[in-house]
């Protein structure tokens, strides 16, 4: 197989790295398209594929074609690679807000992949959604699903509709996690603790609990239950997030991201 990939930021680095890594492609055969003249370098130094600047009407030789750039720099490479592709390219947009429609519009190709990933797909541990075009065929789409596969879970989602309530709950959701951390590290400072050991209960806490949710038979509420009693430390807490109305204010800002992903996708 043969993949390109064009703009090798952090996800499309994370990418390159994964097929590498699980022999889903050989070096020769990884085509790493990056405008900025300082990535480029970079990636030249990294010795993990070829890697161009520029890509040229070759790239219609490479079976998948994965679009990384940002949605704002998708109208510059658009007509080049429009002339560039061939029935036999498949396309994978990680692109945030355009969707399959429009890709199919703007490239007049129908062999399109749209999909979500989130940051920890760097690590091997990310979380991606994708949805496709009608006239792919089951062998394109579990070509794909290996691709991505490679970086963590994947789930396929006959409604692409979907990838704006998937943008607003994975897609963004490491920062919100990054969020909970950072104030609860922040609350330990406050007690007189010193910030790394702030930060050492806090995360431990929290990859420790991630295995609990995983393993335990219990539901989160019952799981809730097992750390708070009547009158004590975790009740007096739990009651102020309530009073607070933390859980609100959480699904308000997930719909919020979920509303903002929605028009983006329709502007």
């Amino acid at each position: 197989m043969k993949i390109s990939i064009v703009g090798c930021g952090n996800m499309g680095l994370a990418y390159a790295r994964s097929f590498l890594k699980y022999n889903l492609v050989t070096k020769e055969n990884l085509l790493l398209v990056e405008k900025n003249e300082a990535r480029k370098e970079a990636l030249e130094k990294l010795a993990i594929g070829n890697v161009v600047s520029n890509f040229d009407a070759t790239i219609g030789g490479y079976d998948i074609i994965i679009l990384a750039v940002k949605p704002q720099d998708f109208s510059a490479i658009c007509e080049g690679l429009k002339n560039a592709l061939t029935p036999k390219n498949t396309i994978l947009s990680i692109m945030a807000g355009i969707p399959i429609k429009q890709l199919e519009q703007k490239l007049a190709h129908k062999s399109i992949v749209r999909a979500m990933p989130n940051s920890p797909a760097q690590l091997g541990m990310g979380m991606t959604a994708f949805a496709c075009a009608k006239e792919m065929s089951m062998e394109q789409l579990r070509k794909v699903e290996n691709l991505l596969s490679s970086t963590g879970r994947t789930v396929y989602l006959e409604d692409e509709r979907l990838l704006d309530a998937v943008t607003a709950l994975s897609g963004s959701g490491p920062a919100y996690f990054f969020y909970i951390v950072k104030y609860m590290i922040e609350a330990g400072i406050k007690m007189g603790m010193e910030p790394s050991v702030a930060s050492l209960l806090v995360k431990q806490t929290m990859i420790g609990s991630f295995e609990l949710i995983n393993s335990a038979s219990q539901n989160l509420d019952e799981l809730i239950a097992a750390v708070k009693s009547k009158g004590g430390t975790t009740e007096a807490a739990l009651n102020q997030f309530t009073e607070g109305r933390l859980g609100d204010t959480l699904i308000k800002g997930i719909l919020a991201a979920e509303k903002r992903a929605t028009e983006l996708s329709n502007s």
